[in-house]
Protein backbone atom coordinates (compact mmCIF):
# COMPACT_ATOMS: atom_id res chain seq x y z
CA UNK A 1 0.00 0.00 0.00
CA UNK A 2 2.82 2.32 0.97
CA UNK A 3 4.58 1.54 -2.29
CA UNK A 4 1.69 2.96 -4.29
CA UNK A 5 2.26 6.44 -2.76
CA UNK A 6 6.00 6.53 -3.42
CA UNK A 7 5.78 7.92 -7.00
CA UNK A 8 3.54 10.78 -5.77
CA UNK A 9 5.93 11.49 -2.91
CA UNK A 10 8.96 11.70 -5.19
CA UNK A 11 7.01 13.86 -7.67
CA UNK A 12 6.06 16.30 -4.88
CA UNK A 13 9.65 16.32 -3.61
CA UNK A 14 11.04 17.10 -7.06
CA UNK A 15 8.54 19.96 -7.47
CA UNK A 16 9.56 21.43 -4.11
CA UNK A 17 13.26 21.17 -5.02
CA UNK A 18 12.58 22.90 -8.38
CA UNK A 19 10.63 25.70 -6.68
CA UNK A 20 13.35 26.19 -4.07
CA UNK A 21 16.01 26.23 -6.77
CA UNK A 22 14.04 28.81 -8.73
CA UNK A 23 13.58 30.95 -5.62
CA UNK A 24 17.27 30.61 -4.78
CA UNK A 25 18.19 31.46 -8.37
CA UNK A 26 15.86 34.51 -8.35
CA UNK A 27 17.19 35.70 -5.01
CA UNK A 28 20.79 35.46 -6.21
CA UNK A 29 20.26 36.77 -9.72
CA UNK A 30 21.98 40.16 -10.11
CA UNK A 31 19.54 43.04 -9.66
CA UNK A 32 20.18 44.46 -13.11
CA UNK A 33 18.99 43.85 -16.64
CA UNK A 34 20.86 40.91 -18.18
CA UNK A 35 21.37 42.89 -21.40
CA UNK A 36 22.84 45.81 -19.47
CA UNK A 37 25.13 43.51 -17.46
CA UNK A 38 26.57 42.01 -20.66
CA UNK A 39 27.06 45.52 -22.07
CA UNK A 40 28.85 46.67 -18.91
CA UNK A 41 31.15 43.67 -19.15
CA UNK A 42 32.10 44.58 -22.73
CA UNK A 43 32.61 48.22 -21.71
CA UNK A 44 34.95 47.15 -18.89
CA UNK A 45 36.88 44.86 -21.25
CA UNK A 46 37.63 47.79 -23.59
CA UNK A 47 38.85 50.11 -20.83
CA UNK A 48 41.42 49.90 -18.05
CA UNK A 49 42.43 51.89 -15.01
CA UNK A 50 45.58 53.94 -15.52
CA UNK A 51 47.99 53.09 -12.65
CA UNK A 52 46.84 55.13 -9.68
CA UNK A 53 43.16 54.86 -10.65
CA UNK A 54 40.88 52.29 -8.96
CA UNK A 55 37.62 53.05 -10.73
CA UNK A 56 36.88 49.48 -11.88
CA UNK A 57 37.75 47.93 -8.50
CA UNK A 58 34.04 47.91 -7.59
CA UNK A 59 32.91 46.28 -10.84
CA UNK A 60 32.50 42.73 -9.50
CA UNK A 61 30.25 40.85 -11.91
CA UNK A 62 29.35 38.26 -9.25
CA UNK A 63 27.93 41.00 -6.99
CA UNK A 64 24.19 40.68 -6.22
CA UNK A 65 23.33 44.32 -6.95
CA UNK A 66 25.61 46.01 -9.55
CA UNK A 67 23.20 48.98 -9.67
CA UNK A 68 24.25 49.80 -6.11
CA UNK A 69 27.83 48.54 -5.99
CA UNK A 70 29.31 49.50 -9.41
CA UNK A 71 31.03 52.90 -9.31
CA UNK A 72 29.59 55.30 -11.91
CA UNK A 73 26.41 53.26 -12.54
CA UNK A 74 22.93 54.58 -11.75
CA UNK A 75 19.82 52.51 -12.48
CA UNK A 76 16.08 53.07 -12.76
CA UNK A 77 13.45 51.38 -10.55
CA UNK A 78 13.28 48.50 -13.00
CA UNK A 79 17.08 48.00 -12.81
CA UNK A 80 18.02 49.47 -16.19
CA UNK A 81 21.20 51.56 -16.42
CA UNK A 82 20.23 55.22 -16.94
CA UNK A 83 23.48 57.06 -16.07
CA UNK A 84 27.01 55.84 -16.76
CA UNK A 85 29.99 57.89 -15.55
CA UNK A 86 33.32 56.35 -16.55
CA UNK A 87 36.09 57.51 -14.23
CA UNK A 88 35.89 59.71 -11.15
CA UNK A 89 37.01 63.15 -12.34
CA UNK A 90 38.91 63.59 -9.07
CA UNK A 91 42.20 65.47 -9.25
CA UNK A 92 44.10 62.58 -7.67
CA UNK A 93 42.78 60.02 -10.19
CA UNK A 94 44.59 59.73 -13.55
CA UNK A 95 41.53 58.30 -15.27
CA UNK A 96 41.04 55.48 -17.75
CA UNK A 97 42.79 54.23 -20.89
CA UNK A 98 41.60 52.03 -23.73
CA UNK A 99 38.69 52.72 -26.09
CA UNK A 100 34.92 53.16 -26.03
CA UNK A 101 33.02 49.95 -26.79
CA UNK A 102 30.20 49.96 -29.38
CA UNK A 103 28.31 47.86 -26.79
CA UNK A 104 27.50 51.12 -25.04
CA UNK A 105 24.59 51.26 -27.49
CA UNK A 106 23.00 48.23 -25.77
CA UNK A 107 22.30 50.33 -22.67
CA UNK A 108 19.06 51.34 -24.32
CA UNK A 109 17.67 53.30 -21.34
CA UNK A 110 20.80 55.46 -20.94
CA UNK A 111 20.12 59.18 -20.47
CA UNK A 112 23.62 60.37 -19.48
CA UNK A 113 27.03 59.17 -20.67
CA UNK A 114 30.07 60.79 -19.05
CA UNK A 115 33.75 60.00 -19.65
CA UNK A 116 36.04 61.83 -17.25
CA UNK A 117 39.58 62.98 -18.25
CA UNK A 118 42.04 60.23 -19.07
CA UNK A 119 43.86 58.61 -21.97
CA UNK A 120 41.00 56.95 -23.85
CA UNK A 121 41.78 56.72 -27.59
CA UNK A 122 40.03 55.72 -30.79
CA UNK A 123 36.74 56.89 -32.30
CA UNK A 124 33.44 57.79 -30.69
CA UNK A 125 31.20 54.81 -31.53
CA UNK A 126 28.55 55.93 -34.06
CA UNK A 127 26.26 53.33 -32.47
CA UNK A 128 25.65 55.84 -29.66
CA UNK A 129 23.11 57.35 -32.06
CA UNK A 130 20.87 54.39 -31.20
CA UNK A 131 20.48 55.62 -27.61
CA UNK A 132 17.37 57.65 -28.26
CA UNK A 133 16.87 58.62 -24.61
CA UNK A 134 20.28 60.31 -24.26
CA UNK A 135 20.21 63.81 -22.78
CA UNK A 136 23.89 64.27 -21.95
CA UNK A 137 27.03 63.15 -23.81
CA UNK A 138 30.20 64.36 -22.10
CA UNK A 139 33.47 62.81 -23.33
CA UNK A 140 36.10 65.38 -22.39
CA UNK A 141 39.87 65.64 -22.01
CA UNK A 142 40.90 62.35 -23.55
CA UNK A 143 42.54 61.40 -26.86
CA UNK A 144 39.51 60.51 -28.91
CA UNK A 145 40.05 60.67 -32.67
CA UNK A 146 37.99 60.52 -35.85
CA UNK A 147 34.92 62.57 -36.64
CA UNK A 148 31.87 63.51 -34.61
CA UNK A 149 29.25 60.84 -35.41
CA UNK A 150 26.51 62.20 -37.67
CA UNK A 151 24.17 59.83 -35.81
CA UNK A 152 24.16 62.29 -32.88
CA UNK A 153 21.91 64.51 -35.00
CA UNK A 154 19.08 61.95 -34.62
CA UNK A 155 18.88 62.16 -30.81
CA UNK A 156 15.71 64.14 -30.05
CA UNK A 157 16.25 64.69 -26.30
CA UNK A 158 19.93 65.64 -26.37
CA UNK A 159 20.48 68.64 -24.08
CA UNK A 160 24.29 68.73 -23.69
CA UNK A 161 27.17 67.64 -25.94
CA UNK A 162 30.68 68.18 -24.57
CA UNK A 163 33.50 66.63 -26.61
CA UNK A 164 36.13 69.23 -25.68
CA UNK A 165 39.89 68.67 -25.46
CA UNK A 166 40.25 65.62 -27.67
CA UNK A 167 41.78 65.11 -31.13
CA UNK A 168 38.59 65.02 -33.18
CA UNK A 169 38.78 65.92 -36.87
CA UNK A 170 36.38 66.60 -39.74
CA UNK A 171 33.51 69.06 -39.83
CA UNK A 172 30.70 69.74 -37.38
CA UNK A 173 27.66 67.70 -38.52
CA UNK A 174 25.06 70.21 -39.73
CA UNK A 175 22.29 68.33 -37.95
CA UNK A 176 23.80 69.02 -34.52
CA UNK A 177 22.89 72.70 -34.72
CA UNK A 178 19.26 71.81 -35.48
CA UNK A 179 18.57 69.48 -32.54
CA UNK A 180 15.31 70.59 -30.90
CA UNK A 181 16.40 70.08 -27.27
CA UNK A 182 20.09 71.03 -27.47
CA UNK A 183 21.15 73.81 -25.09
CA UNK A 184 24.90 73.23 -24.60
CA UNK A 185 27.36 72.42 -27.41
CA UNK A 186 31.06 72.35 -26.45
CA UNK A 187 33.53 71.17 -29.11
CA UNK A 188 36.54 73.30 -28.09
CA UNK A 189 40.20 72.28 -28.31
CA UNK A 190 39.97 69.70 -31.07
CA UNK A 191 41.15 69.70 -34.70
CA UNK A 192 37.81 70.39 -36.37
CA UNK A 193 37.81 71.99 -39.82
CA UNK A 194 35.36 73.33 -42.39
CA UNK A 195 32.83 76.11 -42.01
CA UNK A 196 30.00 76.51 -39.54
CA UNK A 197 26.45 75.83 -40.73
CA UNK A 198 24.84 78.97 -42.17
CA UNK A 199 21.98 78.75 -39.68
CA UNK A 200 21.96 77.54 -36.09
CA UNK A 201 18.33 76.84 -35.26
CA UNK A 202 18.86 74.95 -31.97
CA UNK A 203 17.93 77.21 -29.06
CA UNK A 204 21.41 77.07 -27.58
CA UNK A 205 22.46 78.77 -24.36
CA UNK A 206 26.16 77.84 -24.58
CA UNK A 207 28.24 77.38 -27.76
CA UNK A 208 32.00 76.85 -27.40
CA UNK A 209 34.06 76.09 -30.51
CA UNK A 210 37.37 77.72 -29.52
CA UNK A 211 40.79 76.40 -30.49
CA UNK A 212 39.97 74.45 -33.65
CA UNK A 213 40.75 74.99 -37.34
CA UNK A 214 37.31 76.26 -38.35
CA UNK A 215 37.24 78.66 -41.30
CA UNK A 216 34.74 80.97 -42.94
CA UNK A 217 32.19 83.46 -41.59
CA UNK A 218 29.92 83.37 -38.58
CA UNK A 219 26.48 81.85 -39.24
CA UNK A 220 24.00 84.33 -40.68
CA UNK A 221 21.56 83.38 -37.97
CA UNK A 222 22.46 82.56 -34.38
CA UNK A 223 19.89 81.79 -31.68
CA UNK A 224 18.91 84.86 -29.65
CA UNK A 225 18.96 82.61 -26.56
CA UNK A 226 22.78 82.42 -26.53
CA UNK A 227 24.44 83.53 -23.30
CA UNK A 228 27.94 82.17 -23.95
CA UNK A 229 29.62 82.16 -27.36
CA UNK A 230 33.28 81.44 -28.10
CA UNK A 231 34.92 80.83 -31.48
CA UNK A 232 38.34 82.08 -30.32
CA UNK A 233 41.51 80.72 -31.87
CA UNK A 234 40.19 79.63 -35.26
CA UNK A 235 40.70 80.96 -38.81
CA UNK A 236 37.31 82.61 -39.22
CA UNK A 237 36.76 85.79 -41.22
CA UNK A 238 34.07 88.22 -42.32
CA UNK A 239 31.97 90.78 -40.43
CA UNK A 240 30.45 90.47 -36.96
CA UNK A 241 26.95 91.40 -38.14
CA UNK A 242 25.52 88.06 -37.03
CA UNK A 243 26.07 89.04 -33.40
CA UNK A 244 23.72 92.04 -33.41
CA UNK A 245 20.62 90.11 -32.36
CA UNK A 246 22.22 88.33 -29.38
CA UNK A 247 20.65 90.38 -26.62
CA UNK A 248 21.08 87.72 -23.91
CA UNK A 249 24.87 87.38 -24.23
CA UNK A 250 26.88 87.42 -21.03
CA UNK A 251 30.18 86.17 -22.50
CA UNK A 252 31.46 86.66 -26.06
CA UNK A 253 34.89 85.64 -27.36
CA UNK A 254 35.73 85.87 -31.08
CA UNK A 255 39.40 86.71 -30.46
CA UNK A 256 42.38 85.47 -32.49
CA UNK A 257 40.62 85.13 -35.82
CA UNK A 258 40.52 87.25 -39.00
CA UNK A 259 37.22 89.05 -38.50
CA UNK A 260 37.02 92.47 -40.13
CA UNK A 261 34.77 95.50 -40.45
CA UNK A 262 33.24 97.60 -37.67
CA UNK A 263 32.22 96.37 -34.24
CA UNK A 264 28.40 96.30 -33.95
CA UNK A 265 27.40 99.08 -31.55
CA UNK A 266 24.79 96.76 -29.99
CA UNK A 267 27.63 94.85 -28.33
CA UNK A 268 28.51 97.94 -26.29
CA UNK A 269 24.92 98.61 -25.29
CA UNK A 270 23.96 95.08 -24.25
CA UNK A 271 23.26 95.33 -20.49
CA UNK A 272 24.02 91.65 -19.82
CA UNK A 273 27.36 91.43 -21.66
CA UNK A 274 30.16 91.67 -19.09
CA UNK A 275 32.94 89.74 -20.87
CA UNK A 276 33.79 90.86 -24.43
CA UNK A 277 36.90 89.52 -26.18
CA UNK A 278 37.50 90.81 -29.72
CA UNK A 279 41.30 91.07 -29.62
CA UNK A 280 43.72 90.07 -32.38
CA UNK A 281 41.44 90.43 -35.39
CA UNK A 282 41.30 92.91 -38.29
CA UNK A 283 38.44 94.98 -36.90
CA UNK A 284 38.26 98.63 -37.99
CA UNK A 285 36.09 101.69 -37.60
CA UNK A 286 35.62 103.64 -34.41
CA UNK A 287 34.01 103.19 -31.04
CA UNK A 288 30.33 104.26 -30.99
CA UNK A 289 30.23 108.04 -30.66
CA UNK A 290 26.91 108.44 -28.86
CA UNK A 291 26.61 111.53 -26.69
CA UNK A 292 26.35 110.45 -23.09
CA UNK A 293 25.85 112.19 -19.79
CA UNK A 294 28.91 111.20 -17.72
CA UNK A 295 26.62 110.51 -14.76
CA UNK A 296 24.67 107.89 -16.74
CA UNK A 297 27.56 105.88 -18.21
CA UNK A 298 26.58 102.24 -17.82
CA UNK A 299 28.38 100.29 -15.13
CA UNK A 300 29.82 97.02 -16.36
CA UNK A 301 30.16 95.72 -12.84
CA UNK A 302 32.70 93.79 -10.85
CA UNK A 303 34.69 91.29 -12.90
CA UNK A 304 33.81 92.92 -16.23
CA UNK A 305 36.41 92.72 -18.99
CA UNK A 306 36.57 94.16 -22.52
CA UNK A 307 39.52 93.42 -24.80
CA UNK A 308 39.65 95.19 -28.18
CA UNK A 309 43.46 95.17 -28.44
CA UNK A 310 45.51 94.38 -31.54
CA UNK A 311 42.98 95.58 -34.12
CA UNK A 312 42.74 98.60 -36.42
CA UNK A 313 40.24 100.67 -34.44
CA UNK A 314 40.45 104.37 -35.26
CA UNK A 315 39.10 107.70 -34.07
CA UNK A 316 38.82 109.03 -30.57
CA UNK A 317 37.96 107.06 -27.46
CA UNK A 318 34.37 107.65 -26.39
CA UNK A 319 33.15 107.46 -22.74
CA UNK A 320 31.23 104.29 -23.52
CA UNK A 321 33.62 101.86 -21.83
CA UNK A 322 34.44 103.87 -18.72
CA UNK A 323 33.63 101.72 -15.72
CA UNK A 324 34.85 98.42 -17.19
CA UNK A 325 37.01 96.73 -14.54
CA UNK A 326 39.60 95.41 -17.02
CA UNK A 327 39.89 97.28 -20.33
CA UNK A 328 42.39 96.61 -23.12
CA UNK A 329 42.41 99.13 -26.00
CA UNK A 330 46.13 98.87 -26.72
CA UNK A 331 47.69 98.33 -30.15
CA UNK A 332 45.09 100.15 -32.21
CA UNK A 333 45.01 103.48 -34.11
CA UNK A 334 43.17 105.56 -31.51
CA UNK A 335 43.81 109.32 -31.40
CA UNK A 336 42.96 112.36 -29.32
CA UNK A 337 42.78 112.82 -25.58
CA UNK A 338 41.44 110.14 -23.25
CA UNK A 339 38.03 111.20 -21.85
CA UNK A 340 38.09 112.21 -18.20
CA UNK A 341 35.53 109.50 -17.36
CA UNK A 342 38.31 106.91 -17.75
CA UNK A 343 40.66 108.89 -15.51
CA UNK A 344 38.01 109.07 -12.77
CA UNK A 345 37.20 105.38 -13.14
CA UNK A 346 40.86 104.37 -12.69
CA UNK A 347 41.51 106.67 -9.75
CA UNK A 348 38.29 105.71 -8.00
CA UNK A 349 39.29 102.05 -8.17
CA UNK A 350 36.42 101.01 -10.46
CA UNK A 351 38.73 100.31 -13.39
CA UNK A 352 41.64 98.19 -12.18
CA UNK A 353 43.39 97.67 -15.53
CA UNK A 354 43.50 100.19 -18.38
CA UNK A 355 45.91 99.44 -21.23
CA UNK A 356 46.12 102.18 -23.87
CA UNK A 357 49.71 101.68 -25.05
CA UNK A 358 50.70 101.59 -28.73
CA UNK A 359 48.08 104.00 -30.02
CA UNK A 360 48.32 107.64 -31.17
CA UNK A 361 46.73 109.27 -28.12
CA UNK A 362 47.73 112.85 -27.34
CA UNK A 363 46.52 113.40 -23.79
CA UNK A 364 45.48 111.91 -20.46
CA UNK A 365 43.83 114.63 -18.30
CA UNK A 366 45.26 113.74 -14.92
CA UNK A 367 44.57 116.35 -12.22
CA UNK A 368 47.59 117.30 -10.15
CA UNK A 369 48.01 115.51 -6.86
CA UNK A 370 46.05 112.37 -7.77
CA UNK A 371 47.84 109.17 -6.77
CA UNK A 372 47.32 105.93 -8.69
CA UNK A 373 45.71 103.26 -6.46
CA UNK A 374 47.92 100.30 -5.60
CA UNK A 375 45.41 97.97 -7.28
CA UNK A 376 45.50 99.84 -10.61
CA UNK A 377 47.47 98.91 -13.73
CA UNK A 378 47.59 101.87 -16.12
CA UNK A 379 49.72 101.80 -19.27
CA UNK A 380 50.00 104.81 -21.60
CA UNK A 381 53.38 104.20 -23.24
CA UNK A 382 54.19 104.59 -26.95
CA UNK A 383 51.57 107.21 -27.71
CA UNK A 384 51.87 110.74 -29.04
CA UNK A 385 52.46 112.28 -25.62
CA UNK A 386 54.70 112.08 -22.61
CA UNK A 387 52.66 109.88 -20.23
CA UNK A 388 51.83 111.51 -16.88
CA UNK A 389 52.53 108.12 -15.22
CA UNK A 390 55.54 105.87 -15.61
CA UNK A 391 55.76 102.41 -17.14
CA UNK A 392 55.98 100.41 -13.91
CA UNK A 393 52.49 98.94 -14.41
CA UNK A 394 52.93 98.24 -18.15
CA UNK A 395 53.32 94.66 -19.39
CA UNK A 396 56.69 93.59 -20.83
CA UNK A 397 55.10 93.46 -24.30
CA UNK A 398 54.68 97.26 -24.20
CA UNK A 399 58.39 97.68 -24.81
CA UNK A 400 60.68 100.27 -23.27
CA UNK A 401 59.93 103.41 -25.31
CA UNK A 402 57.91 105.97 -23.38
CA UNK A 403 56.54 107.86 -26.42
CA UNK A 404 56.17 107.42 -30.17
CA UNK A 405 58.63 109.18 -32.48
CA UNK A 406 57.23 112.58 -33.51
CA UNK A 407 57.49 111.62 -37.18
CA UNK A 408 54.98 108.77 -36.73
CA UNK A 409 52.56 111.02 -34.88
CA UNK A 410 52.60 113.82 -37.45
CA UNK A 411 52.19 111.45 -40.41
CA UNK A 412 49.34 109.52 -38.76
CA UNK A 413 47.64 112.74 -37.61
CA UNK A 414 47.80 114.07 -41.18
CA UNK A 415 46.31 110.84 -42.56
CA UNK A 416 43.54 110.81 -39.97
CA UNK A 417 42.55 114.40 -40.76
CA UNK A 418 42.21 113.50 -44.44
CA UNK A 419 39.66 110.72 -43.79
Amino acid sequence: MACRHQPKFFLLLSVLISVNAAVFSFQHRPKISAVDLVALSAIKDSLTDIPGSRFFSTWDFTAPDPCSSFAGVTCSFDNRVTILSLGTGLSDSPGLAGSLSPDLSNLSELTQLVLFPGLVTGPIPPQLGQLTRLRVISLTNNRLTGSIPTSFATLPYLHTIDLSSNQLTGTIPAGLTKLPSLKVLILSSNELTGELPRTVSAQLLHLDLKNNNIRGPLPRSLPSTLRYLSVSGNSMWGPLNGLESLSELVYLDVSMNKFSGPIPSSLFLNPTLSSLFLQRNNLSGGLPSMKMDPTTVRSYGEGSIVDLSHNFITGEITPLLAGVETLFLNNNHLIGSVPEEYVKSVYSGTTKTLYLQHNYLSGFPLPQGLVLPDTASLCLSYNCMVPPVGMSTCPASAGTQLSRPESQCSVFSHRSSMH
